[in-house]
């Protein structure tokens, strides 16, 4: 065998493995963005979630939230009995009091909160979709943008060629969503952990010294679900473009497009604040939910 025909070997055999890789990409990773972005009510609806949240306070983790009532009476006590030592001082055992049976109430509601703020987003993410397919009679979401993609980038799995610009871009987009797919499991998994921690959010609005917890909370939560809404603006514009398959332009412009998509949840932190989606920041994410 000559050095021509190995080296055309290896070739078709790099560019049969990307095209194996794309086409798996394609056919099972967009209908799973669809479920892991657009979050609704349903969400809490899992029996396993709702047995280790409790549904009763004397059940799961609002029973160890409602534990904590008695621990923010200890502390109340003795920094009110320091501070009439100190001389200075603190809000007054009334008020004390008034707040503790409102939170501790609010705190034993947490997941009807919650599910309320998730249902908000929702609705508004689901009418900039219903928008969009209403004009463009399409549907607006990551399974119907392969369709999409693939009239501007056409690429047959056994024709795919890594070294053109077509095989290039189509490689970058399949795995950025790749990436993109990763990111936004942890943010499914970032607002479990965020709605199990409500009920001692709540509860930290009971005295001045610990109410930034609850700031920190709510702003990571809310970031987290406004990606949603984010995401259905980008996908409503990317719809509405008109691009051309022979024009190398309008194939960039497209890709340009796809990767702002990716960078989303960047310029909702750099807006809002929040946390962190990429892979590096995934454990700095979840530390910074508890930092102030």
């Amino acid at each position: 065998m000559d050095t021509n025909q190995i080296t055309q070997t290896i070739l078709s055999t790099i560019n049969s493995l990307f095209g194996n890789m794309v086409s798996s990409i394609d056919n099972q990773v967009y209908s799973i963005l669809d479920k892991l972005t657009f979050i609704s009510p349903d969400f809490l609806k899992d029996e396993q979630f709702m047995n280790i949240f409790g549904e009763s306070p004397t059940s799961g983790i609002l029973l160890l939230a409602n534990s904590f009532l008695l621990g923010f009476i200890i502390y109340f006590a003795i920094k009110h009995f320091l501070s009439i030592l100190s001389l200075n001082p603190v809000q007054t055992p009334f008020q004390f009091i008034l707040k503790l049976i409102i939170f501790g109430i609010c705190m034993n509601e947490a997941i009807f909160f919650c599910e309320q703020i998730i249902n908000i987003f929702y609705i508004i993410s689901h009418a900039i979709s219903s928008l969009g397919e209403s004009l463009y009679n399409t549907e607006i979401s990551f399974s119907c943008l392969i369709d999409k993609l693939n009239t501007v980038i056409y690429i047959e799995q056994a024709n795919i060629d890594l070294f053109t610009i077509d095989g290039i871009m189509k490689v970058m987009i399949s795995t950025g969503f790749l990436s993109l797919i990763f990111s936004y499991s942890i943010r499914y998994v970032l607002l479990k952990i965020l709605i199990f921690l409500s009920p001692f959010a709540i509860l930290s609005l009971c005295t001045p010294n610990t109410s930034f917890l609850f700031k920190t909370w709510i702003k990571s939560f809310l970031s987290l679900l406004f990606l949603q809404v984010l995401v259905s603006l980008i996908l409503l514009f990317v719809f509405s473009l008109n691009f051309d398959s022979n024009n190398l332009l309008s194939k960039f412009i497209f890709v340009g497009a796809i990767f702002v998509l990716i960078k989303a949840n960047s310029y909702v932190r750099e807006l809002f604040g929040g946390v962190n989606l990429d892979f590096q920041g995934g454990i700095q994410g979840i530390q910074g939910i508890l930092k102030k």
